[in-house]
């Protein structure tokens, strides 16, 4: 094989006394698709932060295109061909597509932003994307799933040597997940180099030539053949033996806790939608980008205004006009995106897990530092959060992030859980413990719902599956008659 376009070699970083990537070598081919794994917390991310530029390295050298190469910004890593998209969106929502797509590299003519051309730059990188949006059209408003391909659209725009994907399908759907693998292949053949960050094992062995695997900062692992059994793989991640992926999941009862009758919803996303989840049962949602999902969880979470149809809990119908009122009735909800919506992520995580459950910790009007302290460490206890109450939220990993908001909800005794995209940006290791709190829910008889973008995910995890398809009911699914296949059919009419 020729000279790697990227190399590193011995790469360290440190903050203090605290080691979070240790002598690691890396290399990157041109036209090579490199998959670097690891679970939350590996050093993934500190690892690309140091190639794009957003963090100088403790130790080790670096070369771009055989010569030496130590970005002092993400800009100087840009200038030089190498591109870094977030898996957290960064776009500005009041300005157009077309407008974060270019920003910073505005086109010019006789020294003025040639915007004709800028849309018309941005509607073909869009177009390439199979994203059927204006450019001229803010961000704000966009769908997460939206956002990230606007993301993808802007890195495509540079013209790249090597780009890092971070997650890139974490919140898209099939369809435009087989619209990006068709660019990462047209890219490849270019001669580009990619590095794809993924938890999504079913795609690496898709879309990726080799495997890099890291393990508490460390590479542990290399894989000449993406096709290498998944179990080796994640075992390799996460330094033991992987006996199952998905736990059992109980029976449920015949007592039905949540009825949805007729919904339809109030910014036509989705109608007439009917379904029940009986008490003890984890019912599955499955649909393309666009069918409606997570609109239709946020409704029954009020959140969203209904148009029509009817929401029963526990034989009595509600009347739901605002979170706060389904919250009081016993519904809650874990929001797809944990960071903008779930946790505050500078405050502490006894404070995050507190602010939904004032009520029961307050005293005549009074909250002292104990009781928050108290209530809160037998949350991260019983949910297995791996971090102190005064720790920031934001210095945990993804899935203990999430393990923070699934505690100050559940927390609550709920009586319908409902969570959208539940694993979304967490590792294999630590979905293995999501998945467990959802089945040890459906085992206290609570009804849950679950909504991912992830079929494997959905399939093993539900009792039942509802399928939605371009805002519509397509069918339900019983877990002995539900498989990629079937539930594609249904996502697809």
């Amino acid at each position: 094989m020729s000279e790697p376009i990227l190399s590193l070699r011995g790469i360290s970083k440190s903050y203090g006394p605290l080691q979070v990537l240790r002598d690691v070598d890396f290399d990157v081919h041109a036209g090579e698709v490199v998959a670097l794994l690891g679970e939350n917390g590996a050093g993934k991310s500190t690892l690309s932060g140091i190639i794009a530029g957003s963090r100088p390295a403790s130790g080790g050298t670096m070369t771009w295109l055989g010569q030496p190469y130590a970005p002092a910004s993400p800009r100087d890593a840009i200038d030089r061909g190498l591109v870094l998209i977030h898996q957290e969106m960064k776009l500005l929502p009041e300005l157009t597509i077309a407008e974060n797509v270019f920003i910073g590299r505005w086109p010019r003519r006789n020294g003025r932003v040639d915007r004709a051309t800028m849309v018309r730059r941005a509607q073909e990188q869009l177009a390439r994307l199979n994203l059927r949006l204006p450019a001229t059209r803010k961000v704000q408003g966009l769908s997460t799933a939206q956002q990230q391909l606007v993301e993808i659209a802007k890195a495509l725009a540079l013209d790249a040597k090597l780009l890092i994907l971070d997650e890139p399908t974490a919140a898209l759907g099939g369809a435009e997940t087989e619209a990006l693998f068709e660019q990462v292949r047209k890219l490849r053949a270019e001669g580009v180099g990619i590095v794809y960050i993924s938890h999504r094992m079913e795609e690496i062995r898709r879309i990726t030539d080799r495997i890099v695997v890291l393990r508490d900062g460390e590479r542990v692992a290399e894989f000449a053949d993406s096709a290498t059994p998944v179990r080796t793989v994640v075992e390799s991640m996460v330094g033991r033996s992987l006996d199952r992926m998905f736990p059992s999941v109980p029976r449920p009862g015949s007592r039905v806790v949540l009825e949805v009758r007729d919904l339809t919803g109030a910014n036509g996303a989705f109608e007439k939608v009917s379904f029940s989840v009986a008490e003890g049962e984890i019912l599955g949602i499955a649909g393309l980008v666009g069918a409606g999902r997570t609109e239709l969880v946020r409704a029954i979470a009020g959140a969203d205004p209904v148009s029509d149809g009817t929401i029963w809990l526990d034989g009595h119908e509600l009347n739901l006009k605002s979170p706060a009122d389904a919250i009081a009735e016993g519904i809650v909800m874990v929001p797809e995106d944990r960071k903008l919506q779930g946790v505050v992520v500078d405050h502490p995580i006894d404070e995050n897990i507190i602010y939904a459950n004032l009520d029961k910790v307050g005293r005549g009007g009074w909250i002292t530092r104990a009781t928050v302290r108290s209530f809160a460490d037998g949350a991260i206890k019983r949910f297995g959060v791996k971090g102190r109450a005064g720790q920031p939220a934001s210095s945990l990993s993804g899935g203990n992030q999430q393990k923070v908001v699934i505690a100050k909800w559940l927390a609550r005794g709920p009586r319908v859980v409902i969570l959208d995209e539940p694993t979304r940006g967490i590792d294999v290791g630590a979905r293995s413990g999501i998945y467990d709190i959802i089945v040890g829910l459906a085992a206290q008889g609570v009804a849950v719902i679950v909504v991912s973008s992830d079929l494997e995910e959905v399939l093993g995890i539900s009792n039942r599956i509802v399928v939605l398809a371009q805002g519509r009911q397509a069918g339900i699914l019983d877990r002995d008659e539900a498989n990629d296949v079937s539930v594609m059919e249904l996502a697809t009419i």
